[in-house]
């Protein structure tokens, strides 16, 4: 998974017309976890949470869904939507790193996972693919449009985490210039 993510980050950077060699990262191992979601049948989902709303504190997440729908994200004037697996597809979301690094112009995707009341155990599989521990991100000035301002402050992928664990629901919003 470590080869693939740091594949997509080359594509994503490349697009941008970045290049890791124009970014200091080079300051440890990238920051990487990988999660088993389990999520049993649920005779009331109405009334149970399977993953609350949030937003993904790292760089890029691949995820695999499994054959049982339970993802949604969330698009802005439509609501919730329902993802449904791909057989033999993986999911890619943008985290909150990507979405400082490119000055919100790769927003991170605010998703939840929901409880099915019927049919079999859901499993999911997460991978978490974040920059080294030590690294500061900040908007690329490089990326900004002419008179445009960087929307976020540096922050270090450590001081971001740990502004995450306190401000969960909104932790862009505090590191906001």
């Amino acid at each position: 998974m470590k080869v693939l993510a740091e594949k997509l980050t080359d594509l994503i950077l490349e697009s941008l017309a970045i290049f890791r060699e124009d970014l200091n990262w080079d300051v440890g191992s990238p920051s990487t976890a990988l999660q088993l979601n389990s999520y049993p049948p649920c005779p009331n989902p109405n009334r149970a949470m399977g993953l609350a709303p949030h937003t993904d504190t790292s760089f890029l997440t691949i995820l695999y869904q499994g054959s049982i729908s339970g993802l949604q994200i969330f698009k802005q004037g439509a609501g919730w939507i329902s993802m449904l697996p791909v057989t033999g597809a993986l999911v890619v979301n943008v985290g909150d790193l990507l979405h400082i690094l490119t000055n919100a112009r790769f927003p991170s995707v605010l998703h939840r996972a929901v409880l099915n009341q019927e049919g079999s155990h859901r499993l999911s599989v997460a991978y978490f693919f974040g920059l080294p521990i030590e690294c500061s991100v900040s908007p690329l000035l490089k990326l900004l449009d002419s008179g445009e301002n960087p929307r976020y402050r540096p922050v270090t992928v450590k001081e971001y985490v740990d502004i995450k664990s306190k401000y969960f629901e909104e932790p862009l919003t505090s590191i906001r210039i």
